[in-house]
């Protein structure tokens, strides 16, 4: 809009001289239909990224994994997870901490959303009851547990848990949901077989959410497939990392390709700075 706003401008500061004219005056409308609406710039330069920052949650797209990693003090915006009889989902008991399941609010809202979508579904398609199994872990919880698995495994870190700062879970924004009948299993890659897990692969883009451990993207995100393990990455991210079969950590290094493509052309550094994700390994 900006960019045609300008053009607009432009066309009728030289609407005096073009009164003078011989030649044939060009209608307004001519000069719009030869505007690309698609064309989006900041501060002058064109941004060129498939999707407009606007449509970009930055809080959404946080990476946590061995590269980048939390702090300690990292702690987001956290509201519980309704139950299913107050229009949620049904928790998984033991694991519950003692202050309940927590997410970011936005996270609630699509988790509810979709949830309640998989219970209409339930009679058409026979799918159980999913049960919300693990949402937010702080650092140090997950420190624990990582110490834990290190223990049992002869100090092997074999994929399963992550290093404490690594979790997508202490983001407030990373879900574990399973089917009734893997509520009291220990998980693995056989639940990709579930029909709950295999629409959850092909609808949840639908709420905002992407498999955050697809299986053939293993070799980039270094962990093992985890089809319960959704993430919550905002509708137009979700719908674009979807659509072009990717993990987040493609969508976030071709974002900052974006971002550094457009301060190389002389782009305004404040309005990016927001987006940018450095490498712990820096």
């Amino acid at each position: 809009m900006k960019r045609l706003s300008a053009l607009l401008l432009s066309f009728l500061l030289l609407l005096p001289c073009a009164a003078g004219a011989e030649e044939e005056d060009l209608e307004i409308e001519e000069i719009v239909e030869n505007v690309d609406l698609d064309a989006v710039s900041y501060g002058d330069v064109e941004w060129t990224f498939p999707l407009a920052l606007e449509d970009i949650n930055p809080n959404f797209i946080v990476l946590a994994n061995k590269h980048y990693l939390l702090p300690s003090d990292f702690v987001p915006e956290l509201e519980k997870v309704p139950t299913l009889a107050k229009g949620g989902i049904k928790w998984r008991g033991s694991d519950t901490p003692k202050e309940g399941h927590r997410l970011q609010p936005e996270c609630v809202q699509a988790l509810c959303d979709m949830n309640a979508e998989i219970r209409a579904l339930s009679e058409d398609m026979g799918f159980r009851d999913m049960y919300l199994k693990s949402a937010y872990r702080s650092y140090s919880t997950q420190k624990t547990m990582y110490g834990r698995r290190l223990e049992r495994n002869n100090g092997k870190d074999d994929g399963w848990v992550s290093k404490p700062g690594a979790s997508d879970h202490q983001t407030g924004l990373g879900v574990d949901i399973v089917p009734s009948n893997w509520k009291d299993r220990g998980m693995n890659d056989k639940m990709m077989k579930e029909p709950e897990c295999q629409w959850m692969a092909e609808h949840c883009h639908e709420y905002g959410f992407i498999v955050r451990y697809p299986k053939d993207k293993q070799d980039i995100t270094e962990i093992n497939t985890e089809p319960w393990h959704l993430r919550y990455v905002g509708l137009p991210v979700a719908a674009y990392i979807y659509e072009n079969g990717l993990c987040l950590e493609e969508f976030v290094f071709q974002l900052q390709d974006a971002i550094q493509d457009y301060l190389a052309r002389g782009g305004n550094p404040e309005i990016v700075e927001p987006y940018i994700q450095t490498s712990t390994d820096e």
